[in-house]
């Protein structure tokens, strides 16, 4: 990379900076508290990855998508999942078209939901396997294909899936092979007391909040791409992969608790996810270098969702983010 190249990398940085701060600003007027879930929600975003949001009803992330969504100048598109969804309902079908003029008879695609910037699949986890896997190739390869014929998505493309902890009667728990497309798990958690206390005032009054658009679809382009240009260090790419390599029990010098407790550790698609989240954390922090730190604060968001815990692990109430905790200590 030449002088001038890296000069406009580091214009871009600060640009994204801004962008980063007048995002954040316009969230906090729709959105109390949950800091930590907007920062997450960048990273991917600039990552080019996929969320997979986890909290209980009532928390506001779909509030929160939406109003991303809507700062950001992107289509957006929500599906509710449900048990008689179709994979048709989520790509799109084809239907029998006649012309008014000719009278000829055709078929026509009428795209599906799936064909949006930004699509939240709301309690994703409540559809058969059969229209889960409609979202698979989606998320994957940025197209869909339907009748025969192969039919790319708009760019960015960011899915956004929720799902209820506590509610798991009449649902189809993701496979973990969809599971590992998602770039990060999030942990959407309760408010504090003050924060509930603001919740509970400034949403039962008469007050309305309009976003404004900040960044288009070609700008979010840009950034991405300058994500990957991001340098990151041999020692923070070593790190990464032994954290990666640490979780898989059959792994040599695997921990005692990792071998005890899980039945199959994280892949290569970790490491890669902590690498590019950190150097997406890195930019939003003004900095165009990444070091460890960003990769220890990445690792639960990264490692949970990847991590297939035992039956022992779950007869001992063992969770996966204590036995990050453990591994990042050593």
């Amino acid at each position: 990379m030449d002088t001038k190249e890296l000069s406009d990398d580091v214009k871009a940085a600060e640009g994204l900076l801004r962008a980063k701060e007048s995002v954040l600003g316009g969230l906090r007027s729709v959105i109390i508290g949950q800091d930590h879930v907007v920062e997450e929600l960048l990273i991917a975003l600039f990552s080019r990855g996929h969320c997979l949001l986890e909290g209980v009803p009532g928390l506001a992330k779909t509030l929160m998508i939406s109003s991303l969504a809507r700062l950001l100048d992107l289509k957006f598109s929500r599906i509710q999942f449900t048990p008689d969804l179709m994979p048709s309902d989520v790509t799109g079908t084809e239907v029998l078209h006649e012309d008014p003029q000719s009278r000829q008879r055709s078929f026509r695609f009428l795209p599906g939901p799936i064909f949006a910037n930004m699509v939240l699949a709301d309690e994703i986890n409540r559809t058969p396997p059969k229209t889960q896997s409609a979202v698979l190739e989606a998320m994957q390869e940025y197209q869909v294909t339907s009748a025969g014929a192969t039919r790319p998505l708009p760019l960015p493309f960011f899915v956004m899936a929720t799902q209820n902890p506590i509610e798991q009667e009449g649902t189809y728990p993701l496979p973990e092979a969809q599971l590992d497309r998602f770039f990060l798990q999030i942990s959407v958690d309760y408010p504090s007391s003050d924060e509930e206390r603001r919740i509970v005032t400034e949403t039962t009054g008469s007050k309305e909040v309009k976003l404004s658009h900040l960044l288009g679809g070609a700008e979010v382009l840009a950034l991405q791409e300058l994500v990957r240009r991001v340098p990151a260090p041999a020692s923070s790419v070593d790190y990464a992969v032994r954290l990666a390599r640490s979780t898989r029990p059959n792994e040599a010098g695997a921990r005692e608790d990792v071998r005890k407790w899980v039945a199959w550790g994280a892949g290569p698609r970790a490491s890669q996810a902590l690498i590019i989240g950190a150097k997406a954390r890195a930019l939003l922090s003004g900095r165009f270098a990444i070091c460890v730190d960003d990769i220890r604060a990445l690792a639960k968001p990264v490692l949970r969702h990847r991590l297939v815990l035992n039956f022992q692990a779950e007869a001992e109430g063992v969770k996966a983010d204590a036995l990050i905790d453990r591994l990042l200590q050593e």
